[in-house]
């Protein structure tokens, strides 16, 4: 019991917290950071490149945020890791770059045949339809690779190394971020190939990164061969947070639908926007890796007591940090929007939801943190559940009210503020009930 007691301090302090979530920020928060310079690279071309933009854009982040391949691949690897059989942690790893591998390219086939129809429903047809099937034909190529990266940051969060993943992802968002500008607009000799630019340079960066967790993974020597009965565990506790996932996707989707129909300017705003919240939120999620890794370890060793104290602690800090940010936010009002386009009908309709932006921030500290708990915890299910039932009550007949009774962008951002709160409760009510903290390495259990 002291060994235990001793263990779970030495996870909860400061110092190992921030070893942890530091790292994972700039993982998280690199990617938001690149999108929204890419949005203002191309907002350059006009209002009109920068909503094909945020059209396709928003249809490669559904396709390829299949979460169980990082998020479930660090609640198995970290149970393994805190019982002390890290062999097995890595080869969780391999399981999940291999279903990577496989569903990347699955996606890439599907999407190439079923691209037009698709942005035409979000994006309504017309030249918006059109820029946004130019780029994503191309940006589709990478999902392979941005998968196999979701699980290379899935494997090595569960062995706390949170280092490596962010050197890997900066060098491949470093890469993209050199070639945007100079492909966009045809810098230094360079044809100019327009909004297709972004898309062919989001795609090298990606294999770029991608490639470096596959190096990773055959020099980590362990057995390389695919195992079904491995994978298929992997999927039986994806299932929930796909079904999670779908439902993120079916709300954000349908908010693009619905702005579309407000016009370019609101759907370009309402995906700037969106990128600043996406931002926040994987900001925030820093902490919550931490405590996705510290609190799958500390089940994983039978200590849930300190489990519990590790989630309550994290939650603190993400809240606070959480307010600063909305702070930020704010100070900024001015200014931001500015930065991202010189259209004044996308300024203007992002200053339109701008408050409602900076006043969920806060509640957005305690929500990732408590999600961070749960998932590292490997309680998929009960989030499945939950978030089903807040879409389905708080923000989906939101944005639909804002379709039918010409709410504008406001109206899609109201309803995004009903999610968040939901939510919150939700998160906070499981978390009180402890039923989420069954111990042991084995998180088959749980799943099913």
């Amino acid at each position: 019991m002291r060994s235990a007691e001793t263990s779970a301090a030495g996870d909860a302090s400061p110092r190992r917290i921030l070893g942890l979530a530091l790292p994972a920020l700039g993982v998280l928060a690199a990617e938001p950071i690149y999108l929204l310079f890419d949005a203002a690279v191309v907002g350059r071309l006009g209002a009109l490149p920068l909503a094909g933009l945020a059209v396709g854009g928003l249809v490669l982040a559904q396709v390829s945020t299949l979460t169980f391949l990082s998020y479930g691949t660090t609640a198995r690897a970290a149970r393994l890791h805190g019982a002390g059989r890290d062999r097995d942690a890595v080869g969780e790893g391999v399981q999940a770059t291999w279903l990577a591998l496989a569903l990347g390219l699955i996606i890439v086939g599907v999407m190439q045949v079923l691209c037009v129809p698709i942005l035409s429903a979000i994006g309504g047809g017309g030249e918006i339809t059109t820029e946004a099937t130019t780029w994503l034909r191309v940006a589709i190529l990478g999902v392979p690779f941005i998968l196999v990266s979701l699980a290379g940051n899935g494997w090595m969060r569960g062995l706390q190394d949170t280092a490596r993943p962010l050197r890997f992802v900066l060098a491949g968002l470093g890469l993209s971020a050199i070639l945007c500008p100079v492909l966009v607009h045809g810098l230094l000799g360079v044809p100019h190939l327009g909004l297709v630019g972004s898309a062919v340079a989001n795609v090298l960066g990606q294999a770029v990164a991608g490639g470096f967790f596959v190096v990773a993974i055959i020099r980590a020597g362990v057995p390389l061969r695919p195992s079904w009965s491995i994978m298929r565990a992997q999927l039986i506790l994806g299932r929930d947070l796909i079904i999670r996932t779908l439902a993120f996707q079916a709300c954000f989707l349908s908010a693009a639908a619905v702005a579309s129909r407000f016009g370019a300017a609101s759907v370009a705003a309402n995906q700037v926007v969106l990128h600043m919240w996406n931002l926040v939120a994987l900001t925030l999620d820093s902490l919550a890796i931490a405590a996705q890794s510290l609190v799958g370890a500390a089940l994983g060793r039978a200590d849930a007591s300190g489990a519990t104290r590790l989630g309550w602690r994290l939650t603190v800090w993400s809240t606070v940090f959480a307010i600063a940010l909305a702070a930020l936010f704010a100070a900024g009002y001015t200014v931001i929007p500015g930065l991202f386009t010189t259209d004044l009908s996308v300024v203007a309709a992002m200053h339109s939801i701008w408050w409602i932006f900076v006043a969920i921030v806060p509640i957005a500290g305690v929500v990732f943190a408590l999600d961070g708990v749960l998932l590292g915890a490997g309680d998929a299910a009960f989030l499945r559940t939950a978030t089903l039932g807040c879409a389905l009550i708080g923000f989906l007949p939101s944005i639909w009210m804002a379709l039918a009774f010409d709410w504008g962008v406001r109206g899609i951002w109201v309803g995004l503020s009903i999610f968040v709160i939901l939510r919150m409760i939700t998160v906070v009510v499981r978390m009180m009930s402890g039923r989420w903290a069954l111990v042991g390495a084995d998180i088959q259990r749980v799943a099913e």
